[in-house]
């Protein structure tokens, strides 16, 4: 079935052709009898301003990919048209695509999206509707508004473009800060399948649905919706412009079932009076066409109709050649505004439109809301005084998705590790309630705080073991699990983790036990030896000033060198217990020892201390230092009851089952290491940072940390959830808050008098004690130059001074 239609119709059997132009079609469409009507209307429009005729052969291809390739076969073998428009989709575009490239004959698509390998392969295919990528980046913004997590797309299987829109969608909402989580594949033939795929969107809450269909399809799904429920509060529907630019074809009972539907589509910028002088012709002659549907106003795909055959006409004018390279040369130099926008070929495709139409149907029919502009964002109008903002819901009443049901997650109420996780019940209402606490609590609370997208929860008690736990995830009892739940493989088979927000592996903790060393010469510990040499030589030092001084005041200095010697010595070490003051007849001598004796008092009260730590500290060491000598001593072990850790224990250390307890609390595991119950406790990381910090006298790490495990949050399998909480669990533990959350928690442990046992004694060193030395030593100099130059260089009459003022002194 073919239609030939003539620029000059009334002169059309007395004027020749310029050229041929062929179109194909699906007339059984609304958007092909757009493309019809509108291209009639090129044509017309074209003669009005040229004595040149043209002549447009129209084919219908009934949709059919087969039946186009002949169509365009036929177009080029029989007709000789030197270019041909359409048709719609990318299924029949590419077989003509082929066809006119081996022709070399200019083909201009009308379909949505041409994939840029064909326009690669096929040099003479060209993009005649504008690209839609931006389409994609203003449904994505639309999605940010409402910061939902929850994204489906709904395309048609198929149809090789759409993976070209996945792909744009998904750069979009990733920009964004999301990520699309699910797509869905509808056959294009309607069929029973239709309902079991949307039965995958009662899975979850607070969904957005972008729907990219073709104009048939999409209303059979939004009826299948409607029925099925799906429609309510709760989910968001944003649909593509191969939907939308068509709704304004719909009656009011079909808009009934798609109430809420926000759409987007291309702007078509109203040039008057040309628009209103192409919407009226329009509106006529596609009633006299008899065509069966609800409204004549055209839409976006008879603006592209009727652009692609103005495009083809002007080129044909001005060249001679029929068909070829010129031809197509001529096309991409095209440069003018259209009814459908800018018109500007790069690459062999046209320039992407920038502006899209936002609308909503509401009622019996839909409202245009407003517009979205790349680089500006949302406004209610286009024009200079035109206010934009970020967020769709700035342009008015629009849908406002709520979530009916919020995230259930669920908690460990058998935790032994109260400082992760702990849920204490409130006995003061009649109703039971809880309340939750823990460093993992607070941690998820910080997590969802960083999301880029709203997310409510609720938390709810859990009483079994934490694989019992991890399993109601795959049943689909709780939608999360936060807690001290352990990352293990077993784990996997019905949940995912999120990454570890913990120190990860196994630590093994047993009793110490006193290391007994020699003593022999402990007291000589708490000084270095350079510090034993130099209190020495201050003692012998401050002797020798003493006794210098002292000597012709006493008759004890008196005698042979040894004696003397001794006196000196003695005096010296004495002044280390008393000041002897009644013994000293100078009064330099007995300033020199004042300052000696505060300083020995110090060194000796600092000595004595020393001394006494060091006899009351004793080295320790653990009690079991291997898994072996667990073995060998055929010994009893303790775990954490409910953990993975007693399956662990006896699958990987190869512990006997009969040698393994479990204990429900840290207290527990404590008393019993104590009381010899077991000889070691296997814990968690985690869980052993805290043992060791609240009991820390009597326990010690005895072997290497087994790398395994971690605490993770858990999400079922697939979850769209997952990715951008483990993107917010990085991004706080970056930012050090992971690091304070754990240091306040452990803070609240720590005990104030740790024993470290592999810590070394220090012994004290000069340096310490510089300014004491320098004193003394500097005091008994001072006083032993005084004596000197009063005893040999003074006068008679200066001696008789110096004795006067030593007189006062001594008073």
């Amino acid at each position: 079935m073919h239609v030939i239609i003539h620029g000059n119709i009334a002169a059309n059997e007395s004027s020749d052709d310029k050229g041929i132009i062929g179109a194909i079609l699906d007339k059984s469409s609304r958007i092909g009898q757009e493309h019809a009507v509108a291209m009639k209307l090129a044509l017309e429009d074209f003669y009005q301003k040229s004595i040149q005729s043209f002549s447009l052969h129209i084919r219908n291809s009934q949709g059919d990919p087969l039946l186009a390739a002949i169509a365009a076969k036929d177009l080029i073998d029989n007709q000789k048209v030197q270019a041909i428009i359409g048709p719609q989709t990318w299924a029949e575009t590419s077989l003509v695509a082929e066809i006119s490239s081996q022709k070399r004959i200019p083909f201009l698509s009308l379909a949505e999206a041409t994939p840029e390998w064909a326009m690669k392969k096929w040099h003479f295919l060209l993009q005649s509707s504008p690209s839609q990528i931006m389409q994609m980046k203003a449904i994505a913004e639309i999605v940010k508004s409402w910061k939902l997590y929850n994204i489906t797309m709904i395309y048609e299987d198929g149809d090789s473009s759409s993976t070209k829109i996945l792909s744009q969608l998904s750069e979009a909402l990733t920009e964004f800060g999301t990520e699309l989580s699910n797509a869905i594949a509808i056959p294009p033939l309607v069929s029973s399948s239709l309902s079991q795929q949307l039965e995958k969107l009662r899975e979850g809450q607070c969904r957005v649905i972008i729907v990219h269909l073709s104009f048939p399809l999409a209303l059979n799904l939004f009826e299948t919706a409607k029925r099925m429920n799906i429609m309510g509060e709760g989910n968001v529907w944003i649909t593509t412009g191969s939907f939308t630019s068509l709704v304004h074809s719909l009656n009011a009972s079909t808009i009934s079932n798609m109430q809420g539907v926000i759409g987007v589509k291309s702007y078509i910028p109203k040039l008057f009076p040309q628009y209103a002088d192409f919407y009226r012709r329009f509106r006529k002659k596609f009633s006299s066409e008899n065509f069966e549907e609800f409204n004549y106003e055209p839409g976006i795909f008879a603006a592209e109709a009727y652009d692609a055959a103005r495009i083809v006409v002007d080129a044909m004018r001005e060249t001679n050649q029929i068909g070829g390279q010129l031809l197509l040369d001529k096309i991409m130099l095209s440069n003018f505004t259209g009814l459908s926008g800018k018109i500007q070929f790069t690459k062999h495709g046209r320039a992407p439109a920038h502006t899209f139409k936002i609308i909503n149907l509401i009622g019996r029919s839909y409202r245009e809301i407003g517009f979205w502009s790349d680089g500006l964002g949302f406004s209610k109008y286009l024009d200079e005084k035109a206010s934009y903002s970020s967020s769709v819901k700035e342009l008015g009443k629009v849908v406002n998705p709520t979530c009916a049901i919020r995230l259930r997650i669920g908690v460990p109420s058998m935790s032994n590790v109260k400082q992760y996780a702990e849920v204490i019940q409130d006995l003061s209402q009649n109703v039971p309630s809880f309340n939750f606490k823990g460093f993992s609590i607070c941690l998820f609370d910080e997590i969802v705080k960083k999301l880029p997208y709203r997310l409510e929860y609720d938390y709810f008690a859990f009483n079994g073991t934490y694989d019992e736990l991890v399993k109601q995830v795959y049943l689909k009892n709780y939608d999360a699990v936060v807690g001290d739940v352990s990352i293990v493989s077993t784990r996997y088979e019905y949940a995912s983790f999120t990454q570890p927000y913990t120190e990860t592996g196994l630590m093994m903790i047993v009793p110490i036990k006193s290391k007994t060393g020699d003593r022999t010469w402990l007291f000589m510990k708490p000084f270095t030896k350079r510090m034993w040499i130099l209190i020495l030589f201050i003692i012998v030092y401050n002797g020798f000033v003493v006794w210098i001084i002292e000597r012709n005041h006493r008759p004890e200095p008196e005698g042979p060198i040894l004696q003397q010697t001794t006196t000196m010595l003695l005096l010296a070490f004495c002044s280390l217990f008393s000041l002897n003051g009644d013994r000293l007849h100078s009064n330099l001598s007995r300033v020199a020892m004042v300052v000696w004796f505060l300083v020995a008092l110090i060194i000796s009260q600092i000595y004595t201390a020393s001394l006494a730590s060091m006899l009351t500290v004793e080295r320790s060491e653990p009690t079991v230092d291997s898994i072996q000598q667990l073995k060998n001593n055929n010994a009893i072990v303790g775990c954490d009851r409910g953990s993975y850790l007693q399956r662990y224990l006896q699958d990987a250390l190869g512990i006997n089952a009969n040698k393994i307890k479990p204990f429900n609390s840290m207290e527990s595991l404590a008393y019993a290491l104590r009381n010899k119950e077991i000889a070691a406790v296997f814990l968690d990381v985690p869980q052993a940072k805290i043992f060791l910090a609240k009991h820390c006298k009597g326990f010690v790490q005895a072997m290497p940390t087994y790398k395994i495990g971690g605490y993770g949050f858990v999400f079922p399998r697939g979850s769209p959830l997952l990715h951008s909480v483990n993107q917010a669990l990085l991004n706080i533990s970056e930012s050090g808050t992971l690091r304070d959350l754990e240091n306040r928690m452990l803070a609240s442990e720590k005990c104030i008098d740790i024993i470290d046992p592999d810590a070394k004694y220090t012994s004290l060193s000069p340096t310490s004690f510089m300014v004491p030395f320098f004193l003394t030593g500097g005091t008994s100099t001072i006083a032993l130059l005084i004596y000197i130059f009063s005893a040999n260089y003074l006068c008679h009459g200066q001696r008789t001074m110096w004795g006067l003022m030593m007189a006062v002194i001594k008073r």
